[in-house]
Formats: structure tokens, C-alpha cells, sequence
């Protein structure tokens, strides 16, 4: 018996209007890449006063101008080299899903106060 994944891409396969997931793909694992980002640089600058100092590139916005900075830009860098990748290729929806929700979850967790704050210094 085929899989749902395999009977979607024999349709894919017959309608020559179709267009490849893996574009859309690229965008959803960057965007859990770049949450994952933001969560580790939220949790480091908690632990370390310098690498919050590091980060804090416009005053009036502390730390955080350089967290979201730096996310944005791998982001956008981790959709492009996706997108290269994957720009004629058809990976399977459920595991990109999958992988996705877990990036994003991780991402969540580190930047919630009660996790960070587990790493500040005394």
C-alpha cells in the first residue's frame, strides 16, 4: 500500500502545472532555524552580561536590537541556501512539518523567562 506522501507526489507528478514544495519548504525550516537563534542569543545574553553587552548595538533598545538582528539575518541566509537547495525538489509536507513545530517549539522554549533565567548569574 502507498503512502499518503507517495500518492500525493504521482499527482503531483501528472499535472504539469505543479510546482515544487521545496520552496515553500526552505521558508518554513528557516523560520524555525531563526527561532531557534533568537532563543539560544536570548539565553546566552542572560548568562553572560558581556555577550548581552555584545548585543546591544541601539541603546535605547538594549540587547535585544542585536538578538533580533542577528536572527532576522540568519533567517534569511538559512532561506536562501534552502532555497537553493530544495528549489526543484519535492520534500515530504509531514516531515518538513514535523521538523519545522519542533525548531519553532525550541525556539519558544529558550525565550521564555522561566528557562532563561535559569542561566543568569547569581
Amino acid at each position: 500500500m502507498a503512502s499518503t506522501d507517495e500518492v500525493v507526489d504521482t499527482a503531483r507528478e501528472s499535472d504539469p502545472r505543479r510546482r515544487p514544495f521545496g520552496p515553500v519548504a526552505a521558508v518554513f525550516i528557516a523560520a524555525g532555524v531563526g527561532s531557534v537563534v533568537l532563543g539560544i542569543l536570548t539565553t546566552a545574553a542572560e548568562a553572560s552580561k558581556s555577550f548581552a553587552d555584545a548585543l546591544q548595538w541601539f541603546d535605547r533598545v538594549g540587547p535585544l536590537s542585536g538578538k533580533t538582528l542577528v536572527a532576522v539575518a540568519v533567517f534569511f541566509i538559512a532561506w536562501g541556501v534552502l532555497h537553493a537547495m530544495w528549489r526543484d525538489k519535492d520534500p515530504a509536507p509531514g516531515r518538513i512539518f514535523l521538523w519545522s513545530w519542533i525548531l519553532l517549539a525550541v525556539g519558544v522554549l529558550l525565550t521564555f523567562p522561566i528557562f532563561f533565567q535559569m542561566f543568569a548569574p547569581d
